[in-house]
């Protein structure tokens, strides 16, 4: 039956000839399962599929194939890094009759992981990672990169800094020098007075990615994840008690950082670890309404 409709793709020519660098589809749901330790599947991934158009003459691409070739693909029992590779073996294969040669896939999805409560035993709740996989085998050479988004608190350094010197003006102005102070009324004060300022401090985020080998045996993703909120040190929390808030308040404290900090942070914790690692920080500020960022390679 499929002889007998018109094929426009195959038997038409562009009136502008032209190569196109990508052609297909984006937006394209499909269930992933992925071996990464920790976190609930099957996942929603929304996935952007592409090949190249390298003849000016060719006037289409068959986007069916490319959808066939993802919906076969999403029936993996575990999808890893060498699978992608065939992926696109399949898409370059399937498009000889356009002479594509390259192809390019994009998954976009969240891992959803558990996450246990900083003091309170039995207290966790679930916590989702924006991920992007991005894989492309571009006349043979097959390129995989992995990206992550991490959100944490960050306290600014240079307003504890003013908070604290008001602070203790306040303290010489209520305990005038020369008067003797016991242990009890410093304590007192501070319970009552030792906010009197505070610093601000802001929901944050760390978009991260790395280079992934395709012989690697998993995409390593929660792996890169934990490691750039252990170099953190203040990641979002879920449920918490106020044994948590306070224990939260105490990592805030302990770890102060503008994002040049945070930047060379996640740099430093990375290096040797990972390949090509790019970060980009951005605190949303809770002091004005433009955000302040950073980035490293």
């Amino acid at each position: 039956m499929e002889k007998e409709l018109p094929d426009v793709a195959s038997n038409e020519t562009p009136q502008i000839q032209a190569p196109l660098e990508w052609v297909g589809m984006s937006g394209i749901d499909v269930p992933v399962n992925l071996a990464e330790q920790g976190c609930a599947g099957p996942l929603h991934a929304v996935v952007d599929a592409r090949v190249n158009l390298p003849v000016a003459t060719v006037k289409g691409i068959h986007m069916s194939r490319l959808y066939r070739i993802l919906d076969d693909a999403s029936r993996q029992e575990v999808m890893l890094p060498e699978h992608l590779k065939s992926l696109l073996e399949q898409m370059v294969h399937s498009h000889r009759d356009c002479h594509t040669d390259s192809a390019k896939l994009c998954l976009d999805f969240k891992l959803l992981a558990r996450r246990p409560a900083l003091q309170s035993p039995d207290l966790a709740g679930w916590k989702a990672y924006p991920v992007r996989i991005e894989a492309t085998l571009i006349r043979g050479v097959f390129k995989l990169k992995g990206s992550i988004t991490v959100e944490y608190s960050s306290t600014c350094p240079c307003s504890a800094a003013l908070a604290r010197q008001l602070i203790a003006q306040f303290f010489w102005a209520d305990f005038p020098q020369g008067d003797a102070l016991a242990r009890e009324d410093v304590v007192a004060w501070l319970e009552k007075k030792a906010t009197l300022a505070t610093p601000h401090s802001q929901r944050s985020e760390a978009s991260v990615s790395v280079d992934i080998l395709a012989s690697a045996p998993t995409f390593g993703l929660m792996s890169l994840i934990e490691q750039v909120e252990s170099a953190l040190k203040t990641p979002v929390q879920t449920a918490v008690k106020r044994a948590d808030e306070q224990a939260f308040a105490l990592l805030n404290g302990q770890n102060l950082m503008y994002v040049e900090d945070a930047a060379r942070r996640i740099q430093s914790a990375l290096s040797g670890h990972f390949t090509n690692v790019r970060t980009h920080v951005r605190h949303l500020e809770s002091l004005h309404s433009h955000d302040a960022v950073a980035s490293a390679v």
